[in-house]
């Protein structure tokens, strides 16, 4: 007789409040007047990001966000809308990382990235109501309002070279990772006023336009979610996606195409806010997992 997946039969139990939590997810923003969308995941450019690598499928790409999607429908005019779906990224591999993974992004017009902030907030509170989190033995506390730190001061208090340093011989990654992360502690933490050339398609602050109105979420030691007061203008837009795309060809990575209908339309999108929030850790959150393997069905590693 033989014998079942035995690894795959334990993860039912998370595999199952997976499944709840997404529910709770999509009636959460259905309940707060977000439309739903989907969008395709194989596209003909992704937006050129130096440390992030698409994966090539035929002769287009696999989506590393749907946010450029999510952009021309507001753009053509939508409202709210939220998206759960796969992402891809080459040679993400670890224990909170998988090449392929589940992403939830929102958008809203007329909005920055203060209230994505509280709608983060606003999430976890649904998803936990009692405010208290058990992970890994310890208890969370995730009452809100929850802090904000700027990268500049969580530079200053934890690495050992400023962030215009670290910038300059890029390093940020890596020292983020290796030095600032492991020190933010598990409560809820947004880091905050990333500066202007980690600016991605955030704009810069009116009264500070060294540094760009983007904030990322951290709880439990790991980040969760990336979101920003979205940058409008094409030419800008254009200016930056040339000068990341010069920095992966000189590292030798292989030229992407420029996103052009995205561009095209990027003049016609209102003012918004955008969050991406990673789904698979937020799950490992919620179900006390240890490692991100725990919380999905299948990884690469196993052979379908």
């Amino acid at each position: 007789m033989m014998q079942g997946n035995w690894q795959l039969a334990r993860k039912q139990e998370k595999l199952i409040r997976r499944a709840e939590i997404r529910q709770e997810i999509r009636r959460f923003f259905n309940e707060s007047e977000f439309l739903e969308v989907e969008t395709p995941q194989r596209i003909h450019a992704n937006a050129p990001e130096p440390h992030i690598d698409a994966v090539a499928s035929d002769n287009m790409w696999l989506q590393t966000s749907p946010e450029l999607a999510m952009k021309r429908l507001l753009a053509a005019g939508y409202g709210n809308i939220y998206q759960l779906c796969q992402v891809w990224r080459a040679g993400e591999r670890g224990t909170r990382h998988l090449p392929e993974f589940t992403m939830l992004e929102w958008y809203r017009p007329n909005a920055d990235y203060q209230q994505l902030m509280v709608d983060c907030e606003r999430l976890l509170q649904v998803l936990v109501p009692s405010d208290q989190l058990n992970y890994q033995g310890q208890v969370i506390d995730l009452t809100a309002p929850w802090p904000r730190m700027t990268v500049h001061e969580a530079f200053a208090r934890y690495a050992t070279c400023s962030v215009d340093v670290a910038i300059e011989n890029d390093t940020f990654e890596e020292i983020l990772t290796d030095e600032v992360e492991p020190k933010l502690g598990l409560k809820p933490l947004f880091l905050t006023e990333y500066p202007t050339p980690l600016a991605a398609l955030a704009r810069t602050k009116q009264d500070n336009p060294t540094v760009a109105e983007r904030c990322e979420l951290y709880i439990g030691g790991m980040e969760l979610a990336n979101g920003f007061s979205e940058l409008v203008d094409p030419i800008e837009q254009r200016k930056r996606f040339e000068a990341d795309e010069r920095i992966r060809q000189a590292a030798g990575k292989p030229p992407y195409p420029m996103p052009e209908e995205f561009l095209r339309e990027l003049e016609q999108m209102p003012e918004s806010a955008g969050m991406a929030f990673g789904i698979d850790r937020l799950i490992m959150l919620l179900t006390d997992a240890q490692q991100i393997d725990d919380v999905v069905a299948f990884t690469p590693a196993d052979n379908l």
